[in-house]
């Protein structure tokens, strides 16, 4: 299958017709306006992904089991450790996807620059065709009038041949000598200005094919790049990707080192207060604990005490009762 290519596919049978050149540059502004949004997503994207480092630095501060000890001390610091790395790791790809976005800036204003000159050549080569065709057209519109003008002149002069009107004949023969010259002096005009014309397309032709070949060159570098940039970008967060697992693989680890039975462990031999535990409260009935009178000035005595002495009832006893005396509630005065 025979490969297409610019220089064979935008021309046009009108020769003032600029139709061709202008599709050609219709999609190259087109493109342009991609590579400018390609680079503005990317930009976008580094800026999420940099406020997303900052965040997880900015968590990575806050406390986060300070009070734990031990093994499950040491995973929550290698967390918030791996927190840390992920979050300096999206800065950096926050600063590669710049990176990147300046270069296809910099492939952009490249070809912006080579395709100024190139535009600026063919509009000048356009303006001196339309001008010359012009002109062209205007000399041969002059030619075809002066030679109608040298055929009346002819015309008239042999109509009039056998006129005995010797100066009348002498004024004709003057006006055809005059629109002969006339026409082949637009004649020649005319046959300059075609030829001129003639180059003019030519180089223009060449021009424009060399400008189809340039414009092509340009496509095929602008996909090519703004694939790669794509590509680029796609393998920067499939690493990212990579990158977070094996961070997080650290936290794995350390996670698995882990041990409850050390951690409690850790934490009895660390804080323990005592391994007894206080004496049981016992039952003590009030009528079985014996009490000293709260009047008795006579020291405790520290030992086994005996029995309390028996009451003695007086026949004069007006403030106390015993418990045998049936009356022992009632207040005697």
């Amino acid at each position: 299958m025979k490969e297409s290519h610019f220089k064979d596919n935008f021309w046009n049978t009108e020769i003032t017709s600029t139709a061709g050149y202008d599709c050609l540059i219709q999609h190259l502004n087109d493109g342009k306006k991609t590579c400018k949004e390609i680079e503005d997503f990317i930009k976008a994207r580094a800026s999420i992904e940099e406020k997303y480092g900052k965040d997880l630095l900015n968590l990575a501060k806050k406390n986060c089991g300070q009070g734990e000890l031990n093994t499950l001390k040491r995973a929550l610091d290698v967390f918030k450790l791996q927190i840390e790395n992920v979050g300096q790791s999206h800065i950096q790809l926050a600063q590669s996807f710049r990176d990147e976005a300046k270069r296809l800036e910099d492939f952009r204003e490249k070809q912006k620059e080579a395709r100024k000159k190139v535009e600026q050549h063919m509009e000048s080569f356009h303006k001196q065709k339309a001008s010359l065709y012009k002109k062209t057209m205007e000399s041969k519109k002059t030619y075809e009038q002066k030679c109608r003008d040298k055929e009346d002149a002819e015309q008239a002069l042999n109509r009039n041949t056998n006129t005995s009107n010797t100066k009348q004949q002498e004024k004709l023969y003057a006006k055809s000598l005059q629109t002969k010259a006339a026409s082949e002096e637009a004649d020649r005009t005319y046959q300059q200005n075609v030829a001129t014309l003639a180059k003019t397309v030519d180089e223009w032709q060449k021009e424009h094919m060399r400008s189809c070949e340039i414009f092509e060159n340009h496509e095929v570098e602008r996909i090519n790049n703004l694939r790669n940039a794509l590509w680029t970008n796609t393998n920067q967060l499939s690493q990212q990707c990579v990158t977070n697992d094996e961070l997080y693989e650290e936290v794995r680890k350390s996670l698995e080192q882990c041990s409850i039975k050390k951690d409690l462990e850790y934490f009895i031999d660390l804080r323990k207060t005592g391994d007894n535990p206080p004496a049981p409260i016992l039952y003590e009935n009030f009528y079985n604990v014996q009490r000293l009178p709260s009047f008795s000035q006579s020291p405790v005595n520290a030992g086994r005490r005996g029995p309390l002495p028996v009451p003695v009832k007086s026949a004069n006893d007006t403030l106390y009762a015993t418990v045998e005396d049936i009356n022992y509630s009632e207040v005697r005065y």
